[in-house]
């Protein structure tokens, strides 16, 4: 079993960033053609892999790339007994492991569909964008990330951008001082399924201590990702009140320059950020998942606007449509021009066959292993959509904290899990 866990050491040597495909892509067409398959590439770098006249009745699925925290980032694994984590990163488990569960069943020979999607961690664009054909009446995804848990349920999103060109100069005649806020390394996680763990967000606490000093902003960024808490934010405030640092991890810097005029941003901007309600907007108690959520992810100062970036989940589609609409109009009567994108759809729980399978399978090593649903886009959503008669579940090891530094996971549980995928997939080949 150490195979699988060389492998995703392996893969985790290559870069895999979201937006950087060339390097994993040229791996697979050589690892492909050693194990006798083929390799076939679309427009927008999804890879299936399956054998020349292939009879696959079942295909795995997993995204092959990461979130990174910085551009570039290679993951250097730190391993501590049974787990594995990286330094000053995230890890990639999410989704390496399930890659890594695939290029093993492909160097045994198995005829299946491997498909390997790209993009997923900025708006699943692989999935939705696919232009490859699946021939197999079921689908194991293998990016689910607590062991014992059979998906068959996801979240809907959708992402929201908002740009406010408002900004003006005007005469320091209240004689404002200039600072310098901070907040760093805060834990950070996933916009969805951490998202009810009262994970600090960076942007909320940033902009707590600019509203309560009636700080005017000249410049702001925060935030990293936008499927993920942020954990880090700056801004360059103009006020005549000494900021209060509302966190520990706060820093706050007087600027030792006195400016005769001040380039500042829309107050509006400070109003939307202080007031919106983020996080769990709605729990789902039959479910035992989080309903509707909606998490502030970034915002960037460019040369003439600030923007922002939202993104919006819920287990309902109608639901997700009111969620969306309420912040479109909300942004807009804070001086926002909006625009909505990344748009994919819930995936309602399906119990079927297939699944029973594979609940069945896994109670033989889990006998705590249940179906659940999960407030988290998967890609199974959208392969939903585009082959209606695919039957789909979705497994994984017990992946901690992922898109954080703290990201980790264990051996144990990847090893667990795999013997799962090896009798489940024995029952299709």
């Amino acid at each position: 079993m150490s195979q699988i866990i060389d492998i995703f050491k392996q893969i985790t040597n290559i870069p895999r960033c979201s937006g950087t495909h060339e390097p994993f892509i040229n791996f697979m067409k050589e690892y492909a053609k050693k194990y006798d398959y083929l390799c076939l590439v679309d427009k927008t770098n999804n890879i299936l892999c399956k054998k020349e006249n292939s009879k696959a009745k079942l295909s795995f699925q997993s995204h092959y790339d990461i979130v990174c925290l910085s551009d570039n980032c290679v993951p250097k694994i730190v391993q501590e007994e049974d787990i594995l984590k990286a330094e000053d990163s995230t890890l990639g488990s999410d989704n390496g492991m399930g890659c890594s569960y695939m290029l093993y069943l492909m160097s045994q020979n198995y005829d299946c569909e491997f498909l390997f999607t790209s993009d997923e961690e900025i708006g699943l664009i692989g999935a939705n964008n696919l232009d490859l054909e699946l021939n197999s009446q079921y689908m194991l995804n293998l990016d689910s990330e607590e062991e014992g848990e059979i998906c068959i349920g996801c979240a809907g999103g959708v992402d929201i951008f908002g740009k406010n060109f408002n900004k003006k100069i005007i005469k320091n005649d209240e004689n404002l001082d200039l600072y310098e806020v901070s907040i760093s390394n805060l834990q950070g996680g996933h916009s969805g399924v951490d998202i009810d763990k009262n994970i600090p967000n960076a942007i909320k606490l940033l902009v707590k201590t600019i509203k309560e000093c009636d700080g005017k902003i000249l410049d702001i960024n925060a935030g990293e990702r936008i499927n993920s808490i942020p954990a880090n934010a700056k801004a360059i405030i103009a006020t005549n009140k000494e900021p209060i640092a509302s966190h520990k991890n706060m820093k706050i810097q007087k600027i030792d320059t006195k400016s005769e005029h001040l380039n500042i941003f829309d107050e509006k901007i400070i109003d939307f950020l202080y007031s919106f309600s983020n996080g769990v907007r709605g729990y789902d108690k039959k479910l035992g998942v989080v309903l509707n959520s909606i998490n502030l992810a970034k915002i960037e100062t460019t040369i003439d606007s600030i923007n922002v970036e939202l993104s919006a989940r819920s287990m309902e589609n109608s639901e997700l449509k009111n969620i969306t609409d309420e912040t479109v109009v909300l942004l807009q009567t804070h001086n926002f021009e909006v625009k909505t994108a990344g748009k994919y759809p819930a995936w309602k729980p399906d119990v079927n066959e297939f699944t029973n399978i594979v609940l069945d399978t896994y109670k033989k090593y889990n006998d705590k292993a249940s179906l659940e649903a999960i407030h988290a886009g998967l890609e199974c959503a959208i392969f939903k959509d585009k082959f209606p008669n695919i039957k789909v579940a979705s497994i994984g090891p017990t992946i901690n904290f992922p898109h954080s530094k703290k990201e980790q996971v264990s051996i144990k549980s990847v090893e667990k899990v795999f013997e799962v995928v090896k009798e489940i997939t024995d029952k299709f080949v």
